[in-house]
């Protein structure tokens, strides 16, 4: 076995155990100790292969929900779709999510990252803001960079909380979301900077 294959191997451990104890247990109980001793690694593994907790959970959640959204929102974009179309392809992938047991806990993991404000540096398309800061046009990037944030963080609150006892997403409560979403989005201001 190759040195490479050894690093390959320990860091998708890693991932796996991450995965399943940030799946059952809340973000802050779980340590960077416990993943490497469900994953069967050295105590500095996470480090070495992610440099911390939070770049470990980022690529979690890339690896698992990044192919959700990435070929259907590079179409859109690349056919320069409205707003409306753009947030259609944000939400659909939700959607789904919500109606897996396995895709609620993710749902609920991406909630306590983004809402929990814990400093996360995002590397794959679409995770990172700036991948959509130019679809809003006529919109400052500063503002649009400000209403995506909004936005985001709205639909991830909805969804984020599905499963979990609060509440379940209607058809009728997802067609709000999208349609207040986009109205957020597209709004006009009396002052563009």
């Amino acid at each position: 076995m190759t040195e490479r294959t050894t690093a390959t191997g320990t860091r998708e451990r890693l991932l796996l155990a991450a995965e399943r104890l940030l799946l059952t247990e809340r973000y802050d109980d779980v340590s960077v100790r416990a993943v490497c001793a469900a994953a069967g690694a050295n105590s500095a593994a996470v480090h070495y292969h992610f440099g911390s907790k939070e770049a470990l959970v980022a690529a979690l959640l890339e690896d698992r929900l990044g192919s959700l959204w990435a070929e259907r929102l590079t179409e859109v974009t690349d056919a320069h779709g409205s707003v409306a179309t753009v947030v259609d392809a944000v939400i659909e992938p939700f959607i789904g999510l919500a109606a897996d047991p396995v895709g609620r806990l993710h749902l609920r993991l991406l909630a306590q990252v983004v809402l929990g404000r814990h400093p996360t540096v995002w590397h794959r398309p679409w995770f990172r803001m700036d991948d959509w800061i130019g679809l809003l046009p006529e919109v400052s990037e500063s503002e649009s960079r400000r209403r995506w944030a909004l936005a985001f963080e709205l639909i991830i609150v909805q969804f984020g909380g599905v499963g979990t006892g609060e509440r379940e997403m209607s058809d009728e409560a997802v067609r709000t979301l999208r349609d207040f979403v986009v109205a957020g989005l597209t709004a006009t201001t009396g002052q563009q900077k």
